[in-house]
């Protein structure tokens, strides 16, 4: 457990998935809006590579919805996300590919990304997971330390979302 200013932040890791909990003082409709929104994921990124999305702001997500992202880890590059979980307020995932031919996108995609929401005393239960076991490159991000880097994105991820919605 780490301790962000006067918060508590959980991280857990398998063999695989790695997993970062935040209580934020927000219901978890408002949480929900914020992530299935995303024209708002340049606002809540911790990681520093979501530029832009496709999306009109106020664009709540569904199950099957698709949308784009502009990114930059170096170079410049976009992702189409497929919303592959959904429940409203309390859960959505998307697994990203990369926007470029067939294998190429596949192969450098598939790591899925998924928020859960559980209401609980003083707020909402946020929990943040980055799950590769349906990539075709899990071994290779193992190698890169990959799950290391997600946590540490994560947790950022989680302080700006609980700034964003406690104005704090």
């Amino acid at each position: 457990m780490h301790e962000l200013g006067n918060v508590a932040t959980l991280t857990t890791m398998s063999a695989d998935k790695v997993s970062v909990t935040r209580v934020i003082a927000a219901t978890p409709d408002v949480l929900f809006a914020v992530v299935a929104d995303p024209a708002r994921h340049v606002e809540i990124d911790g990681s520093g590579t979501v530029k832009g999305s496709g999306g009109e702001p106020g664009t709540r997500l569904s199950l099957g919805a698709e949308f784009g992202m502009s990114m930059r880890h170096g170079v410049p590059y976009k992702m189409v996300n497929e919303v592959v979980e959904f429940e409203d307020d309390r859960l959505i995932a998307w697994k990203p590919r990369l926007d470029g031919p067939g294998f190429i996108g596949t192969l450098m995609g598939a790591v899925i990304w998924r928020y859960s929401f559980e209401p609980v005393e003083g707020g909402t239960r946020v929990t943040e997971t980055w799950d590769p076991t349906q990539s075709k490159m899990s071994w290779m991000l193992g190698l890169l330390g990959e799950q290391k880097s997600a946590q540490a994105n994560m947790e950022k991820t989680l302080e700006r979302l609980d700034q964003l919605v406690t104005n704090t």
